[in-house]
């Protein structure tokens, strides 16, 4: 593998909560020039050890204790309010369209990331895009993009038309208990088809009465 030759070595704040996965990318960005002046495994400490070391770049999760839900991008997302020209590169198992909306939405629109966690097994792609964003740019995964369009497309177009017609009574005002009244179906079967609109609308992870809310907005944006 050869060393990152794309400018000054970078200054690192890592926040990731696996053990294995941290270390291997202490050791990747050494072997690439970089150093990284901190690593930590939850999103609480990762705001101090910015405020303390002021890096040129934060590397972190989305899913950190103690929540393991979106504590790293929370966390980006308010030191970019702090410091909006901050770079944040955020990595993330899965594509997680919200998420990654909030991110791009934030700081004043430059030197940000997304990327899932495989493209860190891709190094020089990995690297690439490390440098791209503490220079300023904007790197995205290939596949958030596409998810990104498609949920700007139609926010409802993976809802099958049983869980659109429960959507647009729940929109009504109606009662899980009213909605299988009306379409004669059964209390388990209404919960059944709520539970997958709220994760086929990539809803944040808050309690059900505030995502039905959120769902109904959808609904009615569309």
């Amino acid at each position: 593998m050869r060393v990152d030759q794309g400018g000054r070595p970078l200054r690192v704040v890592l926040a990731e909560d696996s053990v294995l996965l941290r270390e291997g990318l202490i050791g990747l960005l050494a072997r690439c020039g970089h150093e990284v002046v901190a690593a930590v495994g939850d999103a609480r400490v990762l705001v101090t050890a910015v405020e303390e070391h002021a890096p040129d770049i934060v590397v972190t999760d989305v899913r950190m204790p103690p929540g393991f839900q979106d504590e790293g991008l929370h966390a980006a997302v308010r030191l970019r309010e702090r410091r909006p020209a901050l770079p944040v590169l955020v990595l993330s198992q899965y594509v997680q369209r919200s998420y990654a909306a909030e991110l791009l939405d934030s700081g004043d629109g430059t030197g940000v990331g997304y990327l899932l966690k495989d493209r860190v097994g891709q190094v020089e792609e990995f690297v690439e895009a490390l440098r791209k964003v503490a220079d300023g740019g904007t790197v995205v995964d290939p596949e958030v993009v596409r998810q990104l369009l498609r949920r700007r497309r139609d926010p409802l177009e993976q809802l099958t038309p049983r869980e659109r017609e429960v959507l647009a009574l729940i929109a009504e005002g109606k009662s899980n208990g009213a909605i299988a009244r009306e379409l004669v179906v059964s209390d388990a079967a209404v919960g059944k088809h709520i539970g997958n609109i709220l994760t086929k609308l990539d809803l944040p992870q808050t309690d059900e009465t505030h995502r039905r809310v959120l769902a109904v907005l959808t609904y009615l944006r569309a």
